[in-house]
């Protein structure tokens, strides 16, 4: 409601008319907020304008109906014990029973991935991928097709070719054509690759039943069967080494010694929980106070359910000078240590964890004077790169160290052989995923840059190219069952593989083979997290890399783990 106030716009718009000088991170303040006035129509006549909030309401709703018709979790399948063979007791033990004795599975992913990695006939695999594939429904396709030519009139109302131009415009990437060319240019790179990793699941597909022919539907389960081959890597093992006791202060330590800097917790703080802790964040070598966070990550009735970060108040210059302290929050569902519980996390969790506190530390050490372009409020293409750069210690033996103790006896931290099938673990297969992930994006961004495309045509010629010659499964159909590109990454798919790429750069290019050098985290801390949104986030990287940012890191980290 704010960047509809035309009040504020038509002063913004006089001020900038005067052409007074002002400093280059205010210039771009102003910029931002002419830009964000224009995006809700405000340069626009009434009538427009009007149109325009009708359509943004009408899209929300079809976005919700959208989700909706994806939300039955009253559909199943129904299988014998033999239909599910290779499936753990437990799994079977957990699932419904209809009357004639069979299992339900409902087309829930807690259901349905179990199915796709573990079981061993192939025909239950197909069935219930197409299902799952076509989980939204008949009406689904129609509601995303009309949400898209919603967007498409919404963009063109103002003034943008398509709806894809409009959503990457305020983004890095600024125009859908780069988004293309980035996408394309990342899957041409990998293909060799990924080439060498299907074809390596083809033969043990062959090898295990016969000459049938290689299908979306067996990849998951196929990729598990390598990793079960080749990897000495047992995740129930490797929990026992992550008390959350012992792994938050290792994750503290390693994000103090990185960038200068000193948590104390604030004792008898008041807080909404018992279990809610408090800290003040100093600078190590001036003792300068730059913020506070809140740590809530125990699991408790009623409250929310994930794990993220939230900016409770951002950092930023006060009219008299002084600093407005940044204050962070974050949630988490991690197990508490009690009696005889050590509170174990799984590995998943650790990454989640560090990656979740970087964005506490982002926020903190941002020193923008515009709350606007403070903590988190940064180019969304933008926002997830630094977390990324700091999920890669997960996978370093020396960090991993730091981090982990054998729950029995915490002098013992993770083994060797661990640490490196950790590592192999994380690029098994990464080829062949990442080219999955791309199908969609391109998907995504091809049906918010086009008018009326046939999506199940599209998807079923688009599939082949991407997925090296692997035909789209019949039956599904991606229009039903895409939240992403029905609400809240619309023609915007594309941004988790850009900040992936770029992590890889900076984390290869800066802190090669996981060094924690406390010189170039000093950097990285100035360089790109104190300045958040109030520079161009190109420039940002470019000066922190001394070069502009470049996808081969990325590219030779994918070949390089896969030799």
């Amino acid at each position: 409601m704010c960047s509809q106030r035309e009040d504020v716009y038509c002063v913004v718009k006089a001020f900038v008319a005067r052409g007074e000088w002002i400093s280059p991170e205010a210039n771009r303040y102003v910029q931002c907020l002419i830009r964000d006035f224009e995006r809700n129509g405000l340069n626009l006549t009434s009538t427009k304008r009007e149109e325009v909030q009708r359509l943004r309401a009408h899209i929300d709703d079809l976005s919700v109906l959208y989700i909706k018709n994806m939300s039955d979790e009253s559909t199943f399948l129904l299988f014998s014990e033999t239909e599910l063979a290779g499936l753990p007791t437990e799994f079977l033990q957990s699932l419904d029973k209809a009357e004639n004795g069979r299992f339900k599975v409902y087309l829930r992913s807690r259901h349905v991935i179990p199915v796709l990695e573990l079981c061993k006939i192939g025909t239950t695999r197909k069935t219930v991928a197409v299902a799952y594939g076509k989980r939204g429904g008949e009406a689904n396709p129609s509601v995303l097709k009309s949400l898209i030519q919603l967007r498409h009139k919404l963009a063109r109302l103002l003034s943008y070719s398509n709806y894809a131009d409009y959503a990457v415009a305020p983004r890095m990437a600024k125009s859908s054509s780069k988004v293309f060319e980035f996408l394309e240019d990342i899957s041409a790179s990998v293909n060799e690759l990924a080439v060498r990793e299907l074809d390596m699941l083809k033969d043990l597909k062959r090898k295990e039943e016969g000459e049938f022919p290689f299908g979306n539907e067996d990849l998951l389960y196929y990729m598990k069967r390598v990793e079960e081959q080749y990897l000495d890597l047992d995740f129930g093992a490797l929990k026992q080494y992550f008390p959350i006791n012992l792994v938050l202060p290792g994750i503290f330590k390693i994000f103090q010694d990185l960038f200068g800097l000193r948590f104390e917790e604030i004792a008898d703080v008041e807080v909404w929980h018992s279990d809610v802790r408090a800290f003040s964040v100093f600078d190590l070598s001036s003792s300068e106070l730059l913020g506070y966070f809140y740590l809530d990550i125990h699991p408790r009735e009623g409250k929310y359910g994930h794990i993220c970060v939230v900016a409770l108040q951002n950092g930023s210059l006060l009219s008299n000078g002084a600093r407005q302290i940044p204050v962070a929050l974050l949630i988490s569902q991690c197990q508490k240590e009690v009696d005889d519980h050590p509170g174990l996390l799984r590995f998943s969790e650790v990454v989640n964890l560090f990656h979740e506190f970087g964005h506490v530390v982002q926020h903190i050490c941002n020193r923008a004077s515009f709350a606007r372009f403070s903590g988190l409020r940064v180019d969304p293409d933008f926002v997830e790169i630094p977390a990324r750069v700091f999920e890669n210690w997960c996978y370093e033996s020396f960090s991993l160290k730091l981090i982990s103790g054998f729950h029995q006896d915490i002098t013992k931290p993770i083994e060797d052989r661990m640490c490196e099938s950790l590592k192999r673990w994380r690029s098994s297969f990464s080829a062949l995923k990442l080219k999955q992930e791309i199908l969609y994006c391109l998907f995504d961004q091809i049906i918010h840059s086009t008018e009326d495309v046939d999506m199940v045509k599209l998807f079923r010629d688009l599939h082949p190219k991407v997925m090296l010659g692997l035909p789209m499964l019949e039956g599904t159909n991606p229009a039903s069952c895409f939240p992403r590109s029905a609400v809240g990454f619309e023609a915007t798919c594309y941004s988790r593989i850009w900040s992936e790429v770029f992590a890889a750069d900076m984390f290869a290019s800066k802190f090669p083979g996981g060094l924690l050098s406390q010189y170039i985290g000093m950097q990285f801390r100035k360089k790109v997290l104190a300045l958040g949104g109030s520079k161009d986030p190109i420039d940002i990287l470019s000066d922190f890399l001394g070069r502009e940012p470049s996808i081969q890191a990325f590219v030779e980290s994918k070949v390089q783990a896969s030799l």
